[in-house]
């Protein structure tokens, strides 16, 4: 951003305006000026040349200026970082340009099969790519205009994002202006990823445990939970950071259009629209290939990825160069999950084009995934609602992904003769796909004579009932379904998110309540005794009412979620739903047989024993009249679609990971507004499998399976859209 001579006079400046008293309009400009420099050294470069008391004092000379004149206050000034005060809200915006996903590769087959048919769209023998990491953080969109910063948005749902201007603006590697006009462009839209290093993450974290708060969960987290706060000054605590990766648009003085990314949204002036594909950057642009915009974002002053990229000419250096990072990602000041590929020239990408989903002319290489040693201490045996008994190793808790791991399950008794495991083993951990930590072996070589067996229980650990195991399966249980760990999870199952969903009342107050024997069964949460409540800790008026308004809300649930709460073993909340809809109420399930269970949809031998041992139970009859007498949804209100139109009858979907906009359940029922179908796994029989963050081992099978149509959110909402206009 400055040259020698330019560096050389503003540390010049720098201690003349320590000694200065009062300034005159040129001393103001050039008092900015100077702290511009240093926040460029410290946050872009990280090559501070003052201490931070002597920025302050500098910092605080133009605060007070601009306090005495509040005239000379610009937009761009460093003092307009912080104290915009709170924002009420994020309001919804459109990205000039849509933010694309990028398709996904795990090894190097993939990028030879991309390569080759990138090679057969372009017609080169060989294609020079750009190659950078993959920063792990929260996507964002600047907008610049005539140099100066206008809006920050979060990626949301890819056509739209929540402006987040104000905390952008916290952020003191992203500058307020500038200098795009010397390049020609008087409006551009830049996507990059803001990022929480590991060393600000240990250092918030710290903090945190002193004034005894929770930590954060990883980097990440933090990065992306800080973009959303509601307090800018709060984020500006964070000590946040941003890459700037991308142009994905931009419009010259002369009033040319170009979108890298694909054609601008339609909330573009028309004329922007119209002069779209008018031209390409040309050989002489920074903006001719990618490294080139890379290079100019570094000259403006952006953090980009301009020392971590790599131009590499053909896919063999990729793959070499890609391996090569993988193993030195540990001694990165930031956590990465991969590498981004692309073909470096922007006329080649132009004429790739892409899909729907993702650019052809961009590849996300993902690293495998992240693996620890420690050491195990011990196993505790834990007993889910259906009486299982899990054993859940204690290990020395290890830093692995991006979290602490410390807790991890081993499945059943087989497992654990599987793996070898022993109390005292050193064991080889690893979270499978960047999400659940797993053991992967343990190390004999390692042991030192001191390790003990692993035991399993032959009787509950909870209330010391005989466990069984019924053949064929692999896990121990609990047949006392008084069993207080049963009672216990069944109830919070209950009254879990997609099942009964009362917000209220979280596993922290169930396990209150049935301490204070204020709740001792499911129906009990419908007949508790809210003046006894309000006699313990933390229960005010507000919480009463709140806790009141959520159960009585639940009653109105439908009935598939009625039938997912009970927590009938191997029913899920497709099942569930399956279940409901064979139905007019619920009870009628007490006469069916297995073989007419069966004749429903994806109802398999096992499930249906499952749902007639449940309906056989008196105790299980006893409970659901009592529901229904307490007022519950026990009858299926049957429609057809709740929009009334079937546009999507006979699709199958599937939703995976965590969705930017939509809550997993609501995407499911606008699906089925829409005459569509949810299945419970990946099969020949899924249409479509709708993937969002952390999707897992679901889309890795969908994508063995060509007829599975594999789309992000944004692409499900538009099939939505699309379909109900024809």
């Amino acid at each position: 951003m400055y040259s020698l001579a330019e560096t050389k006079t503003l540390q010049q400046s720098t201690q003349t305006l320590k000694e200065v008293k009062e300034l005159n309009q040129t001393h103001l400009n050039e008092l900015k000026e100077v702290l511009r420099f240093h926040e460029h050294r410290y946050y872009v470069l990280s090559e501070p040349l003052l201490a931070d008391a002597e920025y302050d004092s500098l910092y605080k000379q133009l605060e007070k200026i601009e306090k005495e004149h509040p005239e000379l206050v610009t937009p761009d000034s460093p003092t307009q970082r912080v104290g915009l005060g709170l924002s009420k809200s994020f309001p919804t915006v459109q990205h000039l340009v849509p933010m694309l996903s990028l398709e996904n590769s795990y090894n190097a087959d993939d990028l030879i099969d991309w390569d080759r048919k990138a090679r057969e769209l372009t017609g080169l023998d060989i294609i020079e790519y750009c190659a950078e990491p993959k920063f792990d953080g929260a996507s964002i969109s600047l907008i610049y205009e005539n140099d100066q910063l206008v809006r920050g948005v979060t990626r949301g749902d890819g056509v739209e994002g929540e402006d987040i201007t104000n905390n952008i603006r916290q952020i003191r590697s992203i500058p307020l202006s500038a200098p795009f006009s010397k390049y020609g462009i008087q409006q551009i839209e830049i996507r990059g990823e803001i990022i929480m290093s590991k060393q600000s993450f240990e250092k918030y974290n710290a903090m945190l445990a002193e004034k005894g708060e929770s930590a954060l969960a990883n980097p990440r987290n933090a990065a992306s939970g800080s973009l959303r706060m509601k307090d800018p000054r709060e984020v500006a605590k964070r000590n946040l950071e941003a890459f700037l990766y991308h142009v994905s648009f931009y419009t010259t003085t002369e009033g040319v259009t170009l979108a890298i990314d694909g054609k601008p949204n339609n909330s573009l002036p028309e004329e922007a629209i119209e002069a779209h594909g008018t031209t390409l950057p040309t050989a002489h642009t920074p903006l001719a290939t990618h490294s080139g915009s890379l290079q100019m974002l570094w000259e403006c002053g952006f953090r980009s990825p301009q020392k971590e990229k790599q131009v590499l000419q053909g896919i063999e250096e990729v793959i070499k160069h890609v391996h090569d990072y993988e193993v030195m990602r540990d001694t990165l000041p930031y956590e990465i999950d991969g590498m981004v590929i692309k073909v470096n020239n922007l006329l080649l990408q132009d004429q790739m084009g892409m899909t729907t989903h993702h650019p052809r002319w961009a590849m996300a290489f993902k690293f495998k995934a992240r693996q620890a040693t420690t050491r195990l201490r011990s196993v505790e045996f834990q007993v889910g609602r259906t009486g299982a008994v899990t054993p859940v190793a204690k290990l020395d808790p290890v830093f692995i992904g991006g979290v602490t791991v410390s807790s991890i399950s081993v499945h059943n008794e087989e497992y654990i003769r599987e793996k070898d495991l022993k109390i005292g083993d050193t064991v080889l951990i690893e979270r499978a796909g960047d999400v659940i930590p797993q053991i992967v072996q343990s190390m004999p070589g390692l042991r030192d004579g001191s390790e003990q067996p692993i035991e399993f229980p032959r009787h509950c650990p909870v209330c010391n009932s005989e466990l069984a195991k019924e053949e064929g399966e692999a896990v121990w249980r609990c047949i006392n379904i008084e069993c207080r760990a049963q009672v216990l999870e069944r109830m919070i199952h209950f009254v879990s998110k997609d099942a009964m969903d009362i917000k209220s009342l979280g596993e922290a107050n169930i396990h209150r309540f049935y301490e204070q024997g204020l709740l001792k069964d499911i129906p009990g949460i419908y007949t508790l005794d809210f003046e006894a409540i309000a006699q313990l800790d933390k229960f005010g008026k507000k919480s009463i009412e709140n806790l009141t308004a959520a159960i009585e809300a639940s009653k109105q649930q439908p009935l598939h979620r009625v039938i997912y709460g009970l927590g009938i073993r191997f029913v899920g909340e497709t099942t569930a739903k399956t279940l409901a809809n064979s139905v007019h109420q619920l009870l009628e399930l007490e006469g069916k047989t297995e073989e007419e269970l069966q004749q429903l949809e994806d109802i398999g031998v096992k499930v249906a024993q499952s749902i007639v041992k449940f309906f056989s139970n008196p105790q299980n009859i006893q409970m659901l009249k009592q529901l229904q007498q307490l007022g519950l949804q026990m009858v299926n209100n049957k429609t057809s679609t709740a929009t009334g139109d079937n546009s999507l009858q006979g699709q199958t979907f599937l939703f995976t990971g965590t969705m930017p906009v939509l809550k997993r359940s609501d995407a499911e029922a606008m699906a089925e507004a829409h005459g569509g179908k949810i299945v419970s796994g990946v099969s020949s029989k899924l249409n479509y499998l709708v993937v969002g963050e952390d999707a897992g081992s679901k889309l890795e099978k969908a994508k063995k399976i060509n007829t599975i149509k594999i789309i992000d959110e944004a692409a499900f909402l538009k099939l939505v859209n699309d379909q109900q206009a024809e």
